[in-house]
């Protein structure tokens, strides 16, 4: 099945790549016509000068500037045309190389890292090769942001219900999810605060001098040109006064250029942006969700007249995009000599702004709200055999699962059974080096962080109450701060002992505790560490390579478990099969690994 979906990508990435090239060839070919109509306007002039007849140069200059104006908005239409399906071939490849290496072209979450958080660090939430580089589809810093939230704290069972309605139905909705990723795409390459920018813009005031007179002016200012040409018909003397007109006109919008510039600059920066939103926005308000989450997160996008939040921003985008007429120099004189063209639309440009006071901060919010939640759906379709876990009711703690598995482990994955159902203990893991103790924890670990935050899990089956997961796996020391690592160590538990006190639900993960001290002192700190545990009612699970905190089983029956990871030695070779079997280990294989790199151990 991988294979298919694999295949499904790559081929929809070569067929978008041939409508790319279709659109570059019809956008190279209007590229001509456009030469062709600056060749006609030069002939206009050469005809004026030898007929001694302005009204030639006049009639070509409208006609003209009509048509080329015409010749630029097709050909925009080529280009946007192309470098969306070479958008869109980024986004199916991307999928590919997602599947194939866990490559990812999106942000990796590096910036979310917080070694002090319960469990970011040690699950491998963000950075190089984390669940959120496999998952995230986020183009905007705010998507960023709300999934990396999403993967930092446990949502209640009902928001997490909700989000996994919606994970189901977008899973039905490939194509959908694509072409909204294409539509955003863009923001990869845009200012990480562009969003913002926007929104300060949208309430930025400008204000022109004369702004009552230039109002009723640049209404009027065509057709007095038009009454100056018609009358020039009939009486030919008055045909030199449309040059004076025209250059009064030009005079209105260049003597206020420093202004013009200035809105220009922000328009420059912003057009793109808007029109690439409006698309997203139209992705969400036309599409039909049955999932409560999408219905009350898309129904912001309409406000109480009917009015969708993409026409009003299309409107703004084409009034900027209008603005940008003028990047061609000699659009730029015509226009204004016209129509006085920049004070126009930098004028129609702030009346909309005033008449749009709606807050364009909640519709952004959609936007980020679905960026994270296409993220969490990518499991369910790229990797369709992962299942939805069930969230448990139960008074005491519940974390099943069949056949789980490490999400990040490409290529052939080692799954493993768990069942801790509506109980209160703590399982103890012994086993040898390399023998998938570590893994084991992480595995529940991360896979229990993806299923409250609505998203599917590597396994055939879960089940699992609302947690807070705590972990204590890597422990680092720091120069920076003078901290050893057993003084590192004991800040953690202290955090992991506080966490039993305050959070309702604590599931601790802890790997080889004290490692920072010698062995008496180890194993008598874990014993105390993990009987305070049990005196709290603490839940979850120890890794150790110390038999004598297995005994541990033997004074607490009915809280204690005992689990174990071995290996088989035949003919010197240690043989891993990462199982968990209950037990305590009887195996370990430490004087064989320095063996292996020319270190005899003696019996003493």
């Amino acid at each position: 099945m991988e294979q298919d979906i694999l295949n499904d990508y790559k081929q929809a990435a070569a067929n978008a790549q041939l409508q790319a090239d279709d659109f570059a060839r019809k956008a190279n070919t209007y590229s001509l016509y456009r030469l062709v109509v600056f060749a006609l306007f030069i002939a206009s002039v050469v005809l004026t000068v030898s007929q001694d007849n302005i009204a030639i140069l006049i009639g070509a200059l409208i006609v003209l500037a009509f048509v080329f104006a015409k010749l630029v908005k097709t050909q925009e239409g080529f280009d946007t045309s192309k470098n969306y399906y070479l958008d869109l071939k980024k986004v199916n490849d991307n999928e590919a190389v997602s599947i194939e290496a866990h490559g990812n072209i999106y942000d990796n979450g590096k910036v979310f890292e917080d070694d002090k958080h319960h469990y970011i660090a040690d699950l491998d939430i963000f950075g190089k090769s984390s669940l959120f580089q496999l998952i995230n589809r986020c183009a905007t810093l705010h998507g960023n942001i709300k999934l990396a939230n999403w993967l930092a704290a446990s949502a209640q069972k009902e928001t997490i219900m909700a989000r996994q309605e919606a994970v189901k139905e977008l899973a039905a909705k490939k194509e959908w999810k694509l072409t909204f990723q294409t539509n955003l795409l863009f923001s990869l390459k845009q200012q990480r605060d562009q969003i913002t920018n926007l929104i300060t813009y949208l309430k930025t005031p400008i204000e022109l001098d004369n702004e009552k007179f230039l109002k009723v002016y640049t209404q009027a200012a065509p057709f007095v040109l038009l009454v100056l040409v018609v009358a020039g018909y009939f009486y030919r003397p008055i045909w030199y006064m449309v040059v004076p007109v025209g250059w009064f006109n030009y005079r209105q919008a260049s003597t206020r250029s420093k202004i013009v510039k200035r809105t220009d600059l922000i328009a420059g920066k912003i057009d793109t942006a808007l029109s690439h939103f409006v698309l997203a926005f139209k992705n969400i308000e036309q599409e039909e969700w049955a999932a409560a989450f999408s219905q009350t997160f898309s129904k912001k996008l309409t406000d109480g007249n009917g009015h969708h939040v993409s026409d009003k921003i299309k409107q703004l985008s084409v009034l900027l995009n209008k603005l940008n007429y003028r990047l061609n120099m000699i659009m730029m004189v015509v226009l204004n000599a016209l129509f006085i063209w920049d004070i126009r639309q930098l004028m129609a440009i702030e009346s909309w702004k005033k008449n749009n006071h709606e807050n364009f901060e909640i519709a952004f919010d959609v936007i980020a709200e679905f960026e994270a939640l296409i993220s969490i759906a990518v499991p369910a379709i790229n990797y369709p055999e992962w299942v939805y876990p069930v969230i448990a009711d139960t008074e005491g703690y519940t974390v099943t699962a069949k056949n789980i598995a490490h999400p990040l482990i490409r290529g052939k994955r080692v799954d493993n059974d768990y069942d801790l159902k509506d109980a209160y203990s703590i399982d103890i893991i012994t086993g040898s080096n390399m023998a998938g103790k570590s893994t084991f924890l992480r595995t529940i670990g991360i896979n229990t962080v993806m299923a409250l935050a609505g998203a599917p899990v590597c396994a055939t089956a879960m089940e699992v109450s609302v947690i807070t997961i705590v972990t204590y796996m890597r422990i680092k020391d720091s120069l920076n701060e003078s901290t050893s690592t057993f003084k590192a160590e004991l800040n953690r538990l202290q955090m992991l002992l506080a966490a039993v006190e305050k959070e309702h639900r604590f599931f601790f993960l802890i790997d080889e505790m004290l490692r920072g001290t010698n062995s008496v002192d180890k194993y008598l700190g874990s014993k105390a560490v993990i009987e305070q545990l049990i005196s709290k009612k603490g839940v979850g699970m120890v890794a150790t390579h110390d038999l004598q905190i297995a005994r541990l089983e033997d004074k607490y029956p009915d809280y204690v478990r005992n689990y174990y990871f071995d290996i088989q030695v035949i003919d010197g070779e240690m043989l891993f099969d990462y199982k968990i079997k209950h037990g305590e280990c009887k195996t370990f294989n430490a004087t064989l690994l320095l063996k292996q790199i020319g270190i005899n151990v003696g019996e003493g």
